[in-house]
């Protein structure tokens, strides 16, 4: 992508907080992320707008029903990870030594 200088004026506390944050180079990184998510928000909420034009406002209820879907969705996920965890750790007596093969630990 394209890149143009552009000139914006922020409070000198913030920017400075930032700066000192992401180090030499990062600061145009960041504020560049900033706008990225900030732009991606606001198409959501205009996606909201249309939706509960269309379809009304969301409930209580279907809020709590989304809720505990994504409360669901994180269960089975860190279930995942516990379980890949307890499988990627080395048999007892099993050297660990450099990188997996697709059956093996390679020891060089």
């Amino acid at each position: 992508m394209a890149t143009k200088k552009y000139t914006v004026t922020l409070p000198e506390e913030l920017a400075e907080a930032i700066r000192a944050e992401v180090g030499p180079g990062g600061f145009s990184r960041y504020v560049t992320h900033a706008i990225e998510r900030q732009r991606e928000r606001d198409r959501l909420g205009e996606l909201v707008d249309r939706l509960e034009t269309e379809y009304g406002p969301v409930t209580e209820d279907e809020l709590d029903a989304a809720e505990a879907e994504r409360r669901e969705i994180e269960r089975m996920h860190a279930e995942r990870a516990r379980a890949e965890s307890v499988t990627a750790q080395p048999e007892p007596g099993q050297a660990e030594c450099g990188s997996r093969s697709a059956s093996r630990t390679v020891c060089g």
